[in-house]
């Protein structure tokens, strides 16, 4: 049996660990529009009772995760996995700050980070240049920063990412088996999460955005997230 059919055998000691956007949600323009199609999400509603586990894995706030997805019996870990790290709270309101210093046009503030988008940006490549002295403005106020498609993430300086949150999930439910899908580099640490498992099952959503590194060392590699879905119908 391939990995994908390992997991379907015995779902009952398997996790799906998801991200959303760009794997269940397809990237729009402006990332409030994003939703789950109602043929993923009908998979999803099936797929929640069946395994042992089913978690979205996101840098979304996990309340917004959820209004997207809209499913429930769903673990929702959001903003890469920060918000199972109490530690992180405490930088929330100095980040808050930074991001309004800055001034950038397209700024999204969440509960424990600041997102700076440049998808909308007339010219990707120079707001990417500009993006880069605030990445070292970030440093030097001793945050942390995390490059996406069309996106830099200024966030709390706390050991806390997509792989602590896959990790934590796994130890809490002593599950051996588990796939975990995504689409950006953020990904990277939910892949290596599932090192030293019984069957570990690692989906790329490819995309000319996201790292090569991705698709290098995943598993199974689909070209968009309606072709992740059909990956979702075997299981």
């Amino acid at each position: 049996m391939d990995g994908l059919a390992l997991l379907a055998a015995e779902p009952r000691n398997a996790a799906l660990f998801l991200d959303v956007d760009g794997v269940l949600a397809p990237i729009v323009e402006h990332p409030e529009d994003a939703s789950v199609p109602g043929e993923t999400r009908a998979e999803l509603e099936r797929l929640a009772p069946r395994y042992g586990a089913v978690a979205c894995v996101t840098g979304r706030p996990s309340d917004v995760a959820r209004r997207i997805v809209g499913v429930d019996g769903i673990t929702y870990v959001g903003q890469h996995g920060l918000e199972l790290e109490p530690s992180a709270a405490g930088w929330a309101d100095r980040i808050h700050s930074f991001a309004r210093r800055v001034g950038w046009a397209d700024v999204e503030l969440k509960p424990l980070t600041a997102a700076f988008h440049y998808r909308t940006a007339p010219d990707h490549e120079a707001a990417r240049r500009a993006l880069e002295d605030v990445a070292a403005a970030a440093l030097e106020e001793g945050f942390r920063t995390k490059w996406g498609r069309l996106v830099l993430e200024v966030v709390p300086p706390v050991d806390a990412s997509k792989g602590t949150a896959v990790r934590a999930l796994l130890e809490e439910t002593g599950l051996k088996r588990a796939l975990y899908a995504g689409d950006d580099v953020t990904d990277l640490d939910g892949f290596r999460a599932l090192d030293g498992l019984d069957v570990a099952v690692r989906i790329a959503v490819a995309s000319a955005e996201g790292p090569s590194e991705l698709g290098t060392v995943a598993d199974v590699v689909v070209g968009s997230p309606s072709a992740f879905t059909e990956v979702l119908k075997q299981l």
